[in-house]
């Protein structure tokens, strides 16, 4: 009898749970609550990189060895002990003297182990040693310092906000996190449902479902398709299907998943907008704002090159274009493979075409047989840990000769070169596809040599279907350096996509078009439906204030609203600050603009950004003596940058000093011998000065940057100081310049 009314007291519940349900949000319920029904999947959970992303530091979760242990590096003696049940470091910190500083948590586990100080003010920080948890065979089993040749004055040192776990990475390493920032004490009460990455992490909250899984118990007869949760992370694609012809299966059937939006969270390169929006069920870009294929994260065919989580490299894949999800290849609880490599890769590619022995050309059974090795290689960061690209590229030995990239052929067989590379390649796969593709590479290595002729290049493959999206996207990201009719036209087609990327690069390619054209282009992505698109396009119209219409600016005021809102919640970061400070300049307070320059100075001392605008302001409102000194100060907090060096070179040549000027732009050519623009106005400054090392500067620029317009200058000035080789130069310009440019400097040679 008791049964009886116990179940009819259950049933009364959840039928009164359910007419509340659309009233109620789900409520995390933490992993404990999961184990009764999931042994498997909790079993698996246990030990992998998502229960060992964070930890409270104690006997369960420390490696390192903390009994005395001692680590010397720049003559000094850094320390690794306990007290009682505590574990300590004694390092240096941000003032040069050792110091002891109790370990508050550990931060992952495999290859290595990070460990982090709390501070008073709630920050979180990650002591720069690690310790190596591989085995001593391999290496391991010892504390190594992770980066060696940081300064002070580098972000990424220890204290500074590269290494601070609250903003960087708290995110993705803990559960349901509020990083509670207060920007009026500069404090932190970041808080966590749970400290590592749990159930609900991936899944959502989970009370709604323990409510289904009580009501299938009651009557498992009757399971609704809804199993409590908000999203589907089931893969992509539920059948693969042979196609006669084809060496790969094909997608059968797709259906609704959420499986890699999930994933992207902590897997991709990105900064957060947002603690609210619900980037699962709505998009990605409503939470957070995904870097696209750049320069500075990307070699130009797309290999990874700085890290980048590996979400970016995925979606240019072809992998991810058939309908490959994260869980066709790793198993989500054990974040391991799911099967060996091989065996892996053969689920989909056919055997008999893919086989070792068929396929590699290498003895089968051998490292250089694996389809990973070929076609995703490792790149280590944090000395010891190697992540393979997972763009799954074919090797492209012609492409490291046009481009410069990298290729697995002669990373392997160090002793040949790329020539000898692509020749075994066309004798291993003569009637191979993927050297007959248009590839993009080539027009993002013209965009990164800053060549005329990549407008064009990059306006192909942004409007090329046969690219990925996120390639299409970062090709029009990169047309902002290069305005013109073509590009407008890509720009226009962007704007008008179903693709969200493609919308972001869109609003970030207008940077140097006029106002008018600017307000043009982005006013319907004023009212978009993704956060980030129409926050950024807010950013960008902004800087046009005082030239807008009353109507135009009530238009911005809404989603201008929204981005300010955004660099409130990051405004524990220098660049937030500064780019709050950048609206308000716009705006034309200027006395508010100074104040959040200056506070981001203050807050990150090591920012370039916050200097050079804030002597930005300054020159623009004649106060150029205030620009110099804040430039003096900038270098002084960050003396490694080329920008404030070359800033302040210019400052000074505004005031007439071209001695000292051209000292500073020495000296940013000296810190950044790579940046064709600090060779050219440096040669331009010589000029009245020395105009043999003048010509030898835009020599450099031209040889550095190959760009058309360092040549001119230099022809240019040859023929104004009556140089002898002035022809030489005009005919070496001839096959890259404009015919009325020659006949121009032509003209004037004839008349010396």
């Amino acid at each position: 009898m008791f049964r009886i009314k116990r179940l009819l007291f259950g049933l009364q519940f959840l039928a009164s749970c359910m007419m509340c349900s659309a009233l109620f949000a789900a409520e995390w319920v933490g992993t404990s609550s999961c184990i009764s029904c999931h042994q498997d999947q909790y079993q698996q959970w246990q030990g992998s990189d998502h229960d060992m992303a964070m930890r409270h530091a104690n006997e369960d979760a420390v490696l390192g060895n903390f009994a005395d242990a001692s680590l010397s590096f720049a003559g000094k003696s850094m320390q690794f002990f306990r007290k009682a049940e505590q574990y300590w470091v004694t390092i240096e910190g941000s003032h040069g003297q050792l110091q002891d500083y109790k370990i508050s948590y550990t931060f992952g586990y495999y290859p290595l182990q990070q460990y982090m100080v709390e501070f008073a003010d709630g920050r979180v920080q990650l002591i720069p040693y690690a310790w190596d948890s591989r085995p001593i065979e391999q290496g391991g089993q010892r504390w190594f310092h992770l980066y060696p040749k940081m300064q002070k004055t580098d972000e990424f040192y220890w204290t500074n906000a590269g290494q601070n776990w609250n903003y960087m990475c708290a995110d993705c390493h803990s559960t349901q996190l509020q990083k509670g920032y207060d920007i009026s004490s500069n404090t932190y009460n970041t808080t966590w449902f749970e400290i590592n990455v749990g159930c609900e992490a991936c899944h959502g909250p989970a009370s709604e479902h323990l409510k289904w899984a009580q009501q299938v118990e009651l009557n498992p007869q009757h399971i609704a398709e809804q199993s409590g949760f908000d999203r589907s992370l089931q893969q992509e694609v539920s059948e693969w299907v042979y196609q006669e012809g084809l060496s790969t299966l094909q997608a059968g059937k797709r259906q609704a998943s959420q499986q890699v939006k999930v994933c992207a969270q902590c897997h991709s390169r990105r900064i957060q907008i947002s603690q609210a929006n619900n980037h699962v069920t709505g998009s990605l870009l409503d939470r957070y704002q995904p870097s696209l294929i750049s320069a500075d994260l990307y070699h130009d065919d797309g290999q990874i090159y700085d890290e980048v989580y590996v979400w970016g490299s995925f979606k240019q894949s072809k992998m991810h274009q058939a309908g490959v999800s994260c869980s066709n290849c790793h198993n989500p609880h054990t974040t391991e493979l799911k099967m060996d490599e091989q065996a892996l890769c053969m689920q989909c590619h056919i055997a008999a075409e893919y086989s070792e022995d068929k396929h590699s050309f290498h003895a089968a059974g051998t490292d250089a047989a694996k389809c990973t090795t070929c076609h995703m290689p490792a790149t280590t960061y944090m000395q010891v840990d190697p992540r393979r690209d997972h763009s799954w590229q074919v090797p492209r030995p012609d492409l490291s000769q046009s481009t410069g990239v990298p290729n697995v052929c002669t990373t392997c067989h160090t002793d040949k070169n790329a020539v000898w590379a692509e020749q075994v390649l066309r004798q291993w796969f003569p009637d191979s596809a993927s050297t007959q593709e248009q590839h993009f590479a080539k027009a993002f290595y013209l965009a990164n040599q800053g060549l005329r002729s990549a407008e064009q290049a990059l306006a192909l493959i942004a409007q090329d279907r046969h690219q990925s999206p996120i390639i299409r996207a970062s090709a029009v990201q990169r047309l902002a350096g290069f305005p013109g009719s073509r590009g407008v036209i890509a720009i226009a087609n962007a704007v008008t996509s179903e693709n969200s990327l493609a919308r972001l690069g869109a609003v970030q390619a207008i940077e140097h078009y006029p106002a008018a054209e600017r307000w043009r282009l982005l006013e319907p992505l004023l009212s978009d439906a993704t956060l980030a698109v129409r926050s950024q396009a807010a950013a960008a119209l902004v800087k046009d204030w005082q030239s807008l219409s009353i109507v135009q600016q009530q238009q911005l005021q809404g989603p201008l609203e929204e981005y300010i809102a955004i660099q409130q919640y990051n405004a524990d970061r220098g660049f937030a600050l500064s780019n709050l400070a950048g609206v308000y300049l716009a705006q034309g307070q200027f006395k508010k603009a100074e104040q959040l320059y200056l506070q981001a100075i203050e807050l990150e001392p090591y920012f370039v950004n916050s200097y050079v605008n804030l002597a930005d302001m300054y020159r623009a409102t004649q106060q150029e003596e205030k620009a110099f000194a804040v430039l003096t100060q900038g270098i002084k907090g960050q003396p490694k940058s080329a920008a404030l060096v070359y800033s302040a070179g210019l400052s000074l040549l505004r005031q007439k000093q071209v001695v000292e000027a051209s000292q500073y732009f020495l000296l940013a050519t000296e810190r950044e011998p790579s940046n064709s623009h600090f060779w050219y106005v440096y040669g331009l400054s010589l000029e009245s000065l020395d105009v043999s090392k003048a010509q030898q500067a835009l020599s450099r620029a031209y040889d550095t940057s190959r760009n058309p317009q360092h040549l001119y200058a230099l022809c240019e000035m040859k023929v104004r100081h009556k140089d002898a080789k002035a022809k030489l130069c005009i005919l070496q310009l001839q096959a890259l310049a404009p015919p009325d440019v020659i006949k121009r400097l032509n003209l004037e040679l004839n008349r010396q």
